[in-house]
């Protein structure tokens, strides 16, 4: 059967990438689709690896199951403490005493004083769940993992060849919460703040046309943000997609200015902007259902949260899928020039 061969830009959001695995695991279920590459970051780049490890291990069913099993772990080795929110009836921990305790704490310890032995539960359940020697190998998909230097603010992009334990911990690194991921003598912050994915590698190095992204963060609100924490909230949305509102601009004023030239000449362009010009840009979100979740639930991994989100994840991409798969190979769903406004 011939499938539509689509690549994937999976965006970071901590425990909110649980949405992100349900829409994975929708998307590996229908045969009629074949992910050729991914982009990831943070938890983007968790769900990234997860899945080329289950692909090349027994395909399809093992990735999914692979990443069932990955989150189910992350939430069990998860806090007890972020178990209590439930407890106060708020998914996103507002107006909880954890929440007012955890933001002091942040305010006023570095990673280097209030957790000085750099303990990581996340780095251990990688380096047991996931065999980085098989994903290194993978011939399945491209894989893009994205960090933030923090000695020139630049994005690097780790390529399958390169992914190991460190790179995805690199990726997911926030510096209020954990100290810097040192690679070959450089050291690494979470990937968010200048690629939240990174989409230029799948336009550059990938041979597909229709790019999918799958986005966490809302990227609009209606109304103007008046409490502390709403404003808080919005400011971490904005933060984590400004790269990505960057990126998709660039490639709309690209796109812009290669239809301005008209047909290309007989030389043909360059094979970077052919990319550009045949770009076709989907997106699956769910802002409605994850605007209403604050950035503290983000550090919630509690299994009902979790598994909700999974849930929220599955459901929006089988309605994107019964929607647009028609359109896959054909047109944008996301056309570029939205950017431009």
């Amino acid at each position: 059967m011939s499938r539509k061969r689509i690549d994937l830009a999976l965006q970071g959001g901590g425990a909110h990438g649980a949405f992100t695995w349900g829409v994975l695991d929708r998307l590996l279920e229908d045969e009629r689709l074949e992910i050729a590459a991914v982009s990831g970051t943070s938890a983007g780049a968790m769900n990234a690896v997860v899945l080329a490890d289950g692909l090349m291990a027994g395909g399809r069913a093992a990735a999914r199951e692979r990443l069932r099993r990955f989150w189910t772990r992350v939430s069990r080795a998860a806090s007890a403490g972020t178990a209590l929110a439930a407890l106060f009836g708020d998914w996103s921990f507002r107006g909880s005493p954890l929440a007012w305790y955890a933001d002091w704490v942040l305010r006023t310890f570095s990673p280097h004083q209030f957790n000085p032995l750099d303990i990581n539960p996340l780095r251990d359940i990688l380096a047991e769940e996931v065999d980085f020697e098989r994903v290194r190998g993978c011939d399945r998909m491209q894989l893009f993992v994205s960090a933030t230097s923090v000695r020139t603010g630049r994005l690097r992009e780790f390529r399958g060849p390169e992914l190991s334990v460190e790179a995805v911990m690199a990726s997911a690194c926030l510096p209020t919460l954990f100290r810097a991921v040192e690679i070959d003598g450089e050291a690494y912050w979470d990937g968010g703040y200048v690629g939240n994915p990174s989409l230029l590698p799948l336009v550059a190095e990938s041979p597909e046309h229709d790019l999918v992204l799958v986005q966490i963060n809302p990227s609009c609100r209606d109304e103007v943000p008046t409490a502390a924490h709403e404003i808080v909230d919005r400011l971490n949305e904005i933060t984590f997609n400004s790269s990505l509102v960057k990126e998709l601009r660039t490639l709309a004023l690209l796109r812009q200015l290669l239809e301005g030239e008209g047909p290309p000449s007989a030389q043909g362009r360059a094979p970077f902007f052919a990319q550009v010009a045949a770009l076709r840009l989907h997106r699956i979100d769910a802002e409605e259902e994850l605007a209403q979740l604050g950035a503290a639930s983000k550090l919630n991994a509690a299994w009902p949260f979790v598994s909700r989100l999974h849930r929220i994840g599955r459901d929006t991409a089988n309605h994107w899928l019964a929607r647009n798969f028609t359109h896959l190979g054909r047109r944008s769903t996301l056309p570029l020039k939205t950017y431009l406004r």
